[in-house]
């Protein structure tokens, strides 16, 4: 079989399937395993690869308002590769590019592919993706016992926390999904810290992220700050705190004068729908339990201590 993937989630499902060699176009995005970065691209950004967060927050509006997309579809590549299936999503037109990037590009293939359309909200959601993909390439077995064992090892941690969270309260946490502006961290992320034994102050299960102002995380009290930008690894999003200007109010925060402020691999573990969310599970117990004893990547989580810097 043939596969092109428009997105980094499906490509990671598709290598943990062992459908590595099939899989023939990615997006420029696509980096695990490192296999895939040899992989053709068929899908690249019109955003450039160095923009700090307000400068893509301001491009995506604009491409938005002229109703444009923000990827490229290369569809020379897609008729070289000739392929049979071809992975998209509906979930998020800045995550990765959709069926209506797509289109335009399927018209000129000498036959039609299946295509298959992600849009996952919840952790379950994920997992019933990986059985769609496995059914959409004859690997039902490796699907099952991939989820099977996905779902054992985010039980696992919820059975870890369970004597932190009945003998204390749950932490209360702000995981922050872009910096500025600011946004929650929706969809499947609540639902991770509430597995994890924490309390999301900002986001409800299964809804999109939205922008929030400061004075709401001000006024939610966080016990815990997870800094967590959308498609950056843990470096990129040390650079992006670093370089913000922090509001005024930000050190009376409870999470910053308890040294509870943590950056983590978002880009890995919690904004990319795809088999390493278990992983960011657990990432996020030990963020919220600190004196947990679980094992988690490593260079997946570093503590920023007070993070005081520049405020307004």
């Amino acid at each position: 079989m043939r596969i092109c993937t428009l997105l980094p989630s499906a490509t990671e499902i598709c290598y943990a399937l062992g459908l590595g060699d099939s899989v023939l176009g990615v997006t420029h995005e696509c980096d695990f395993p490192s296999d895939a970065r040899t992989k053709r691209v068929v899908v690249t950004s019109r955003l450039p690869p160095t923009a700090d967060s307000v400068e893509v927050d301001r491009l995506v509006n604009e491409f938005t308002m002229r109703g444009e997309s923000i990827y490229r579809v290369d569809a020379e590549a897609l008729r070289e590769i000739d392929p049979d299936l071809i992975i998209t999503q509906d979930l998020c037109h800045v995550c990765a590019a959709s069926h209506d990037d797509l289109a335009a590009a399927l018209s000129t293939l000498p036959r039609a592919p299946r295509v298959l359309s992600l849009n996952p909200h919840t952790l379950a959601d994920v997992w019933d993706d990986v059985l769609s993909i496995g059914a959409a390439t004859g690997c039902e077995q490796p699907a099952e016992k991939l989820v099977e064992y996905l779902k054992d090892r985010v039980a696992s941690v919820q059975r870890a926390v369970q004597p932190f969270i009945e003998k204390h309260k749950r932490p209360r946490i702000a995981c922050l999904e872009w910096l500025n502006p600011v946004f929650n961290a929706g969809h499947w992320v609540p639902e991770m810290v509430a597995i994890a034994g924490g309390e999301d102050v900002l986001a409800h299960v299964g809804t999109p992220s939205i922008r929030v102002e400061w004075q709401q995380v001000f006024d939610a009290q966080p016990d815990v700050i997870m800094i967590s930008p959308c498609g950056y690894d843990l470096a990129r999003a040390m650079d992006e705190f670093s370089r913000l200007q922090l509001p005024e109010g930000w050190n009376d925060l409870p999470a910053v004068r308890s040294a509870r402020v943590f950056v983590t691999d978002a880009n890995s573990y919690l904004s990319r729908p795809g088999p390493r969310l278990a992983e960011g599970v657990a990432i996020l117990a030990k963020s919220l339990h600190p004196d947990l004893e679980l094992a988690i990547p490593e260079g997946s989580l570093i503590s920023l201590g007070r993070a005081s810097g520049v405020t307004a």
